[in-house]
């Protein structure tokens, strides 16, 4: 199972902004003028954008770069996250609830690169339900679909099952993350706690709509009736 992180898990983007202008700051010696919106981007996308927009024209080592200097920045800012961020409705509950789901291993499917996936969700207390050495992170520079199935065979390689919509499901708010589990093979379960609402979730093809993640029970039946768990071997 592979969570969205911002606005599916947390809501972090104040502090989030402020790193990505330390970074532009740091990367290219002027001042950031206009961040692009995320809209489910990964960070590697982001940036290039980003470095766009303001008039920057990206060289082959702006983005290994940018991205260090954004990892840097954030972990600066960490202590900021838990009080000017948000945990986002029921998501601790969901994930605990979740967990207890015989057969199923958390991660993340994520624009965000690593290190900061794993800060935001640290400074909530969710870190502990995550498997993150299995997730898909921003700083790996494919298309959502494809961090998808590269998420999906590492876990194939640790725990010797493959993985298939049959047995893989996608909670996010965005109607990419929809497409990226359409397409990346897997079912999907959208959550109309970010900037796509619930129609729109429905109409880029998720398999069942949630309002938020308030109510544990309905995030667990819609897991478990999407999905057949595969037992997996003990590490």
């Amino acid at each position: 199972m592979l969570w969205n992180v911002d606005l599916t898990l947390v809501d972090v983007a104040i502090v989030t902004r402020d790193a990505y202008a330390e970074a532009f700051r740091i990367v290219t010696g002027r001042p950031l003028v206009k961040l692009v919106p995320p809209l489910g981007r990964p960070d590697s996308e982001i940036v290039f954008e980003t470095l766009a927009v303001n008039g920057i024209v990206a060289e082959d080592d702006h983005l290994p770069r940018f991205l260090s200097a954004l990892a840097i920045a954030f972990a600066d800012r960490r202590g900021r996250l838990a009080k000017e961020g948000r945990m986002m409705s029921g998501a601790k509950d969901a994930l605990k609830s979740v967990s207890r789901l015989d057969g199923v291993v958390q991660t993340v499917l994520t624009g965000t690169i690593k290190s900061n996936a794993v800060h935001k969700l640290k400074a909530f207390g969710l870190d502990k339900y995550i498997d993150f050495d299995l997730g898909g992170y921003g700083e790996e520079v494919y298309p959502k679909a494809t961090l998808l199935q590269v998420a999906q065979g590492r876990a194939k390689q640790r725990l010797g099952a493959a993985f298939t919509a049959a047995n893989t499901v996608v909670i996010g708010d965005s109607t990419r993350d929809v497409q990226a589990a359409k397409i990346g093979g897997a079912m999907m379960i959208g959550v109309a706690s970010g900037r796509s609402m619930a129609a729109e979730l429905s109409e880029a093809g998720a398999d069942l709509v949630l309002p938020d993640l308030s109510n544990a029970s309905e995030v667990v039946a819609a897991v478990s009736g999407l999905t057949s768990p595969i037992p997996h071997k003990s590490r």
